[in-house]
């Protein structure tokens, strides 16, 4: 199923959250702002000095021993979205239960089919380059530890009893999902291996910072409120070690190769019936482990940013506002309690504050959406959310695409959008000021713009995208959590310049910075009236009194 929105661990987003107070927001123009360059790779490391980051990381995160088999035979590693050699529970067992791993990949063709309800591209050209990326990156680091990625086109349930059979493989060892897609994948797979082979799926848990069977209550008593969530795991739970990396992975097995037609070849975009969609602007996501690795090392230790995390995270213009690990977490190149080592690594080496707190805040967000959608399941997926809250939800296409395109006449609004097109990102504030446009000023089914999103975002999963959007329709599991963003209001307090909306509608950039927001006539007409914030006359660029307007509103209703 899709999977939601406007705040998917945006760190690391993580973005998957709502902040619950007023967030200081630190102009383009700072020391944040990006460089003169269209195009920022992210990590913005040269290639020498990613390679030397992901080599130390993976150094430290490496046993110091060889681990001791356990076992016979050939044992199947099954990468999903756990793309990674760190903290790899999966790998782990796989290798301490045979005397030989075979790690396997398969790209299924569901992936790239069409989404649940208006059929848009489950999969956009973005992610799954993205995607490629992460492959490849595996396979390299597996190789280079002396194994390799078998990787086979078609359904889990197909081929993986195919090559068990061919291998005499024994266990087939994965991390277990949570949403229902993946769920009855787990299944068939399941049933396939009994009939076809003499193996067994062993399920492992590795997705999140604290492990579900540590958690203080089982999944149907989860709280609906994060506060309440958040509170319980920090007082009565432990965060896990990572699992350390074998210090050498052996050979994989041979026999059964030629059976199974060899290693396979990487995929390409027009294999997945996708075509290659250049990057002009904005930040370029490197795919893989190494990449992951490299960024955390970047963002914390060679930038220092961690320290000003909680005061930046709510920017949205250039690479080095918030940690940007959500891509790599939502694909499993990166773990969460890798981020919490380093997180206190820092602490210890360097300094604790509300920062660096306030990265494991947003992680435990990211846990929390994860865990819900256990407790709820495809309710979460459903037009009135966990809650069956009875709405009349617009599906009008013609204004549906004009937020999907940014064509709205609104500048913050259509410069999100924009970017979410060129990149296959969003800040976490601008996922929660695109979603609130939509659903209550254009009154649209909620459930398209989170399709949508599943379509384009590079950090897409459907626990933090469907949970997200729950909560910014005003149908997730906590009541609380139904807000109006005002767009003048948002414009004047984290782009007050227009610096961010000059820079993806180049149009607005020879107008004066109080103009960039609503400018008139010198820009495409507005499609909808706002809801609330609305000054007398909406051309008359920046001479509305913005506390006049949200001492009308509800208090808690704009953030």
């Amino acid at each position: 199923m899709p999977v939601l929105l406007p705040l998917p661990p945006s760190v690391f987003f993580i973005s998957t959250r709502r902040p619950k107070i007023p967030l200081v927001m630190i102009s383009s123009a700072s020391k944040f702002a990006p460089p003169n360059a269209t195009v920022h790779r992210v990590p913005g490391f040269s290639p020498d000095e990613s390679r030397a980051a992901s080599e130390e990381a993976l150094r430290r995160q490496t046993s110091p021993v060889s681990v001791t088999r356990g076992g016979e035979g050939v044992a199947i590693v099954w990468f999903r979205n756990d793309l990674r050699l760190h903290d790899n529970e999966a790998l782990h067992r796989a290798f301490s239960s045979s005397e030989a791993v075979l790690p396997v990949y398969c790209v299924d063709p569901r992936h790239f089919a069409s989404t649940h309800r208006f059929g848009f591209p489950k999969t956009g050209p973005l992610r799954a380059r993205f995607l490629i990326e992460c492959i490849e990156d595996l396979k390299g680091s597996l190789v280079k530890r002396g194994s390799d990625l078998l990787i086979r086109h078609g359904k889990p349930e197909d081929v993986l009893p195919m090559i068990a059979k061919a291998f005499g493989a024994h266990t087939v060892y994965a991390h277990k999902e949570t949403c229902s897609e993946e769920l009855l994948v787990e299944r068939l797979v399941h049933n396939g291996l009994r009939q076809v082979a003499a193996a067994k799926l062993q399920l492992v848990w590795g997705s999140t910072l604290y492990h579900i069977d540590d958690l203080p209550f089982g999944s149907a008593d989860i709280p609906d409120i994060y506060t309440q969530f958040r509170k319980s795991v920090e007082s009565k739970c432990a965060i896990r070690s990572c699992f350390k990396i074998p210090l050498n992975l052996r050979p994989p097995p041979s026999n059964g190769l030629d059976e199974v037609g060899g290693w396979g070849g990487m995929p390409s975009l027009e294999q997945l019936g996708l075509h290659e969609k250049k990057c002009d602007r904005g930040m370029h996501f490197i795919g893989g482990e190494n990449a992951a690795l490299a960024r955390v090392s970047e963002y914390f230790w060679k930038k220092d940013l961690l320290k000003v995390y909680k005061e930046t995270r709510n920017g949205m213009l250039g690479p080095d506002y918030s940690t940007k690990f959500s891509p790599w977490l939502a694909f499993g190149c990166l773990s969460s309690r890798y981020v919490y080592e380093e997180v206190k690594r820092y602490e210890k080496e360097r300094q604790a504050n509300d920062s660096t707190y306030w990265v494991l805040f947003e992680l435990i967000w990211r846990d929390y959406f994860r865990f819900l959608s256990i407790k709820y399941g495809n309710s979460i997926f459903q037009a009135g959310g966990p809650r069956k809250v009875a709405r009349n939800w617009s599906q009008d296409q013609t204004l549906f695409k004009c937020w999907r395109d940014g064509r709205t006449g609104y500048p913050l609004i259509d410069a999100n959008m924009r970017e979410l097109s060129s990149t296959g990102f969003m800040s976490n504030r601008g996922r929660q000021i695109v979603c609130s446009f939509l659903v209550r000023d254009m009154g649209i089914d909620w459930r398209m713009g989170a399709e949508w999103f599943e379509t384009c975002l590079l950090d897409y999963d459907p626990c933090s995208n469907y949970g997200n959007w729950t909560y910014g329709a005003g149908v997730g599991n906590d009541p609380r959590e139904d807000r109006y963003f005002s767009i003048p209001k948002q414009a004047q307090t984290y782009d007050p310049k227009g610096e961010y909306v000059a820079f993806w509608l180049p149009e607005l950039q020879p107008l004066p910075t109080e103009k960039r927001h609503f400018p008139g006539n010198s820009y495409i007409k507005q499609v909808v009236p706002l809801k609330f914030g609305i000054p007398n006359n909406p051309n008359r660029q920046g001479n509305y009194n913005s506390s006049a307007v949200f001492r009308k509103q509800k208090r808690g209703m704009n953030h």
